[in-house]
């Protein structure tokens, strides 16, 4: 299926890995002109590189930048220009206790989880809604509905950008614009395959047996396994094309059936 993004540019923010990557690649593949984005300019180079060569022809370009600094966004913003796809996918990720949980970590993740795609958003709709036209993904969580007792603070951020979206939509009214979020869920991305590969070989079993050990059999997930980067990432690229014009403002479920209610 072609979905309309030849020449579209887009800006994936967190995209050195993971689920971002596999958003900047299903966006290549469709044609679209990708700016990947990491805080590593090492890392960033790797990727930029990597991805060119997965799809040669694709015009990759990347751009650095820590979403803890507000003056690092800043500049990022301002050597990106606009944008027709803005994907906010960067984000910190972490078990803790509550109690542990610090003030200064506390504002750490509202500052990386949130701001970021905040301070993003404020520079790149206005030029959106200028032009009548352009796609804002934020990338959520289920932790953001039904959030982890020992993950509180992700899972606060995560809600929270359900709450951007959803007023930013609100401001595309009568346009071509849309501001819609994708509920994620446990997903085998490079750092969970890292952990997990570490967990098995401390105790000595395959790294698909403990994949299935850790979610497997879990019965809070319908899918019964990981889900890959690449299935969220389909999601993504159907709402950055023209052909989800209906679709504004919505929360929409690439969970694995981890949420299971009707709403």
């Amino acid at each position: 299926m072609d979905l309309g993004l030849q020449g579209k540019t887009a800006f994936i923010s967190g995209s050195t890995q993971g689920i971002g990557y596999a958003i900047a690649a299903a966006l290549a593949a469709e044609g679209a002109e990708v700016t990947l984005n990491g805080r590593d300019a090492e890392r960033l180079d790797a990727a930029v590189e990597r991805l060119r060569a997965e799809y040669p022809g694709a015009r990759v370009a990347g751009l650095a930048a820590d979403f803890a600094s507000a003056d690092e966004v800043a500049r990022l913003t301002d050597a990106l220009g606009d944008v027709d796809v803005l994907v906010n996918n960067v984000g910190l990720f972490g078990l803790a206790d509550f109690a542990s949980i610090s003030d200064a970590e506390w504002a750490r993740y509202f500052e990386v989880n949130v701001m970021s795609g905040v301070r993003l958003a404020r520079a790149m709709l206005g030029g959106m809604l200028e032009r009548g036209s352009g796609r804002i993904v934020f990338i959520s969580s289920e932790s953001g509905v039904n959030v982890p007792a020992d993950m509180v603070h992700y899972g606060m951020t995560k809600a929270a950008m359900l709450a951007v979206a959803n007023g930013l939509a609100k401001l595309t009214r009568g346009t071509a614009v849309t501001v819609n979020t994708v509920l994620g869920g446990p997903t085998f991305s490079d750092g969970v395959a890292a952990s997990v590969a570490a967990v098995a070989e401390a105790q000595s079993l395959p790294v698909e047996a403990m994949k299935n050990a850790i979610i497997g059999q879990n019965h809070t997930t319908l899918l019964e396994r990981f889900i890959d980067p690449t299935e969220i990432a389909s999601l993504v690229a159907y709402l950055s094309s023209p052909l989800s014009s209906a679709t504004n403002g919505a929360a929409l479920r690439a969970d694995g059936g981890v949420l299971t209610a009707m709403l």
